[in-house]
């Protein structure tokens, strides 16, 4: 069967063909080849029907019986700070204090003195649990600056000269909604929790032109190379516009080859209804990102019981519920698109319930609120998501990542909720996936393995963790496409392959549908296309 635009035939630009293709509609999951004219599908089908759309200038592409998929759509990336990651020094993968010492010395003799040291990303756990200490890297960086980040991005560690810079020391009082550590006798470790990161990162110079090109090239460039063809970027629109006003630089060029949903901070609301809306299929405004809490690895995610292994901790708010309610309720009103983080328990119920008494207070409409991460729920608040039309905008592969310690922290009780994918989708809520890169891996290949199998990144629980809630590849693939479009009021121009839908499609090296899903992770990205040019090819 041949789904085309008969009534109106066009020729095709370019045609695939010889493919096992995964279109998403539901009509017709299935198809062999694709005509594409402009930046549009114009048929999709067997082979000798859409070879009808053929003119002497067609481009015709043979895909061996390759797998293709809709585009994918990252629901939650962190655009210029991530590209900007892939230029920085890595620490990901430092296993000793050592090693991350060396690795952060090391990079700073590759830099000018007083150029800044940022993002990082490391991990406390690999090493035991002990939090880095400014005089770890002190010695090694005397003329840099450093400001680098754990892999959740709610606690950084500053040197000596990044804090001097800041202000920050032994009387500096404590900020609301954040950390500054100090030893025994007061003086600052260096490490800063959420809120008080904001001490040093306010005063930062801002990126040069130069900075910014070359870190957002990098981050396009690694979207593409993952199959990835639109990202909703949560920093879109924060300190001095970074990458939207990059982006529309690129925009202007004809070079923008990955599409961008970009979110002001929730409460900058007013700023984002006095732009003037330029939005398109390639740059689109319109969305808001707020904070309720931190982070599990951070120990500042707002639980309503304590963590088992620090007593009295329960975690905080990074913002009041009160300022959260006000701010969402007057971007509401304005029609605005309103997406906030929440990992804890407490922090989901409290956003819930705030969502809820602004749906009852401004009316019924396509509102489609999300909760970023919806991360720890209790089993009462994983029903409300679809009762309130709220999309939980997930990350899965966090699931095979804090799965390595996740039950330290907070028992095994309430891991059984934890990424509760299965679960909500029970209930016929919209999951839409993304990675929070540079958090975690930009791959979408990687997000449905974490997705299908829960396999912890330690090997130790092969049969996966928290495995009830374990998903299938189906699913997986709508929520890193048709689902995520939703999740952008974009399903109706992208996330399937259909008829005068954007040719945004990812061609794989083997059919993720039939494979093991324990070897997902294996797969390679073989070509990526937006708007029906080819922007990606494996070497």
């Amino acid at each position: 069967m041949l789904f085309s635009c008969q009534n109106d035939k066009k020729t095709a630009d370019l045609i695939i063909t010889n493919a096992t293709i995964w279109t998403g509609n539901v009509a017709k999951p299935y198809a062999q080849s694709m005509a594409i004219a402009d930046d549009k599908i114009i048929a999709i089908g067997e082979i000798e029907e859409v070879m009808t759309f053929v003119k002497k200038e067609t481009k015709i592409s043979d895909l061996a019986g390759r797998f293709v998929t809709p585009g994918f759509i990252d629901s939650h990336v962190h655009l210029m700070t991530g590209g900007r990651s892939l230029l920085s020094v890595d620490l990901r993968d430092a296993k000793t204090p050592e090693e991350f010492a060396k690795r952060v010395g090391d990079f700073a003799k590759t830099i000018p003195a007083n150029e800044w040291i940022l993002e990082g990303n490391w991990d406390h756990t690999l090493w035991g649990g002990e939090l880095p200490h400014k005089d770890w890297i002190d010695d090694s960086t005397p003329e840099n600056p450093v400001l680098i980040m754990r892999l959740d991005w709610h606690t950084a560690l500053a040197n000596s000269a990044a804090l001097k810079y800041a202000g920050i020391d032994k009387n500096t009082p404590q900020v609301e909604g954040g950390t500054i550590e100090k030893d025994k006798n007061g003086n600052p470790t260096g490490i800063l929790k959420d809120n008080a990161m904001n001490l040093v990162m306010d005063k930062m110079p801002p990126m040069t032109p130069k900075q910014k090109d070359k870190s957002f090239r990098a981050a396009m460039n690694y979207f593409l190379s993952n199959g990835v063809t639109t990202v909703h970027d949560v920093d879109g629109l924060n300190k001095d516009f970074e990458s939207y006003t990059t982006a529309k630089k690129y925009r202007a060029a004809g070079d923008l080859q990955v599409r961008i949903y970009a979110a002001t901070p929730l409460n900058e609301w007013q700023q984002l209804t006095e732009m003037k809306n330029e939005s398109d299929q390639w740059l689109k405004t319109g969305c808001l990102k707020g904070f309720v809490d931190g982070s599990l690895g951070s120990h500042t995610a707002a639980f309503h019981d304590h963590y088992t292994d620090k007593k009295d901790d329960k975690g905080f708010f990074i913002n009041t519920q009160e300022n959260l309610y006000q701010w969402v309720s007057d971007a509401d009103k304005a029609n605005l698109h309103i997406m906030v983080h929440a990992i804890g328990d407490s922090a989901n119920h409290a956003l819930l319930n705030i969502y809820e008494r602004v749906i009852a207070e401004n009316g019924k409409k396509d509102r489609r609120f999300r909760i970023e991460h919806a991360q720890h729920l209790t089993e009462k608040d994983i029903t409300r998501f679809a009762e309130l039309g709220v999309i939980a905008s997930m990350q899965p592969y966090h699931a095979i990542d804090d799965g390595r310690w996740a039950e330290e922290y907070i028992g095994a009780e309430r891991i059984k909720t934890t990424y509760a994918f299965k679960s909500l989708l029970a209930t016929d809520a919209t999951l839409a996936f993304g990675s929070d890169w540079a958090v975690a891996p930009a791959s979408p290949l990687m997000g449905i393995y974490a997705a299908t199998t829960r396999r912890t990144l330690d090997d130790k629980n092969p049969d996966g963790w928290v495995a009830a809630e374990k998903i299938t590849v189906e699913q997986a693939l709508a929520a890193y496409t048709k689902d995520a479009a939703y999740a952008s009021f974009e399903e109706n121009i992208k996330g399937t392959l259909e008829v005068g839908k954007l040719a945004d499609f990812v061609v794989l090296s083997e059919n993720i549908t039939e494979i093991a899903p324990h070897k997902i992770k294996d797969i390679q990205v073989f070509q990526t296309y937006t708007g029906g040019q080819k922007v990606y090819e494996l070497k």
